[in-house]
């Protein structure tokens, strides 16, 4: 009797183990999230799985072009993927389709089209010291820093940058930002 409640303690402790390892990962280390929508054709796609990457912005500040994943402020338990485009101190603007950054015409080849609508930067938008600038590369179809509704995100707004694609199988493997 003394061996299977021993057995069986030493599973309990199997068990919570896994269980506490699998909430530090999940909440320190990375998480999976789904793709949903277009806003980011071609580089991802409606369906595909992601793992974020939550810890690397521990050490290191966000770059431009990095893909990021933030919550939407307004809807719970719903998260957008975006492209960092402004960083902090930078000023943003939107002018005949085209990013400027402090002036300067954004040398990027993500947009596939020619933006139709600037939204907010169609003014300047000077960035503060913890904020970003944010794009779909399906700029067209895409909530974006050009909206209202989302604007500029802060930096303790993201989650994390997308890391690897696990699904499809197909275009499995570490997602290329630059």
């Amino acid at each position: 009797m003394k061996s299977i409640v021993k057995e069986l303690l030493s599973w309990l402790v199997f068990i919570a183990a896994v269980v506490a390892a699998s909430y530090l990962v999940v909440t320190y280390v990375g998480q999976r999230t789904e793709v949903s929508g277009s806003s980011m054709e071609t580089t991802l796609s409606d369906g595909d799985q992601l793992i974020v990457d939550k810890i690397s912005y521990r050490f290191r500040e966000p770059s431009r072009y990095d893909i990021v994943v933030f919550p939407y402020r307004y809807e719970e338990n719903t998260y957008y993927i975006k492209r960092i485009i402004g960083l902090p101190g930078e000023t943003v603007q939107i002018v005949n389709g085209m990013v400027y950054i402090n002036g300067t015409p954004l040398n990027e080849h993500y947009g596939n089209e020619v933006m139709e609508d600037p939204g907010l930067a169609r003014d300047p938008i000077t960035l503060g010291d913890d904020e970003y600038f944010v794009l779909g590369d399906n700029r067209n179809n895409s909530q974006d820093s050009r909206a209202a509704n989302v604007g500029v995100i802060h930096r303790d707004e993201l989650l994390g940058r997308a890391w690897v694609r696990i699904w499809p199988f197909s275009e499995f493997g570490v997602i290329k930002h630059e």
